[in-house]
């Protein structure tokens, strides 16, 4: 199995590493993570918050 992850991976990994505080109520969700789309142009990271369902949002836009 192959050890090289793309750069969204690492990213992703970075969020649910520190990131995963809810700005809004403050909850910490230790078994959470950040959900990852792409439509093209876009990627986009969510991380809902199961306490209050806050979403946070992060967009990159590729060019």
């Amino acid at each position: 199995m192959s050890t090289h992850r793309s750069p969204f991976d690492r990213l992703r990994a970075k969020f649910d590493e520190t990131e995963l505080t809810c700005r809004h109520c403050g909850y910490h969700d230790e078994s959470g993570g950040w959900r990852v789309s792409s439509s093209g142009d876009r990627v986009q990271y969510q991380f809902v918050c199961p306490s209050c369902d806050a979403v946070e949002t992060r967009e990159m836009r590729l060019r």
